[in-house]
């Protein structure tokens, strides 16, 4: 099963897992973009672009009015919901320009510690 993680790292922990890679060290094998805060994946994961991610999850190449009509949803909102998660790298774009979810499954993970 194909994967995508999206996680919360301070930028010291990803050039942590950089220099444990240049050092020869075991990269991770999976697909994952990183926030710095949870409040910015709070930003780029809104509630709508979720439901756009769940109606994707599985369906193949679509096109974005498609997609509106899944989420029962204005094809103008649906637009700008789509190129953020493409800007974000959640979403591609196929050959053929449509769009497609290109992951079997979404963990989301970040932890919540007392200050």
């Amino acid at each position: 099963m194909k994967t995508l993680h999206l996680d919360v790292r301070s930028s010291g922990q990803m050039f942590s897992e950089i220099a444990k890679v240049a050092r020869g060290g075991k990269a991770e094998r999976e697909a994952r973009i990183s926030f710095a805060t949870p409040e910015l994946l709070w930003e780029v994961l809104t509630l709508k672009r979720w439901e756009l991610i769940k109606s994707l999850c599985g369906a193949g190449a679509l096109s974005i009015r498609e997609v509106a009509r899944r989420v029962h949803r204005d094809v103008k909102a649906v637009h700008g919901d789509v190129h953020a998660l493409l800007q974000a790298g959640v979403l591609q774009r196929d050959e053929s320009g449509k769009i497609v979810f290109p992951f079997d499954a979404v963990k989301v993970e970040f932890l919540l510690r007392a200050a």
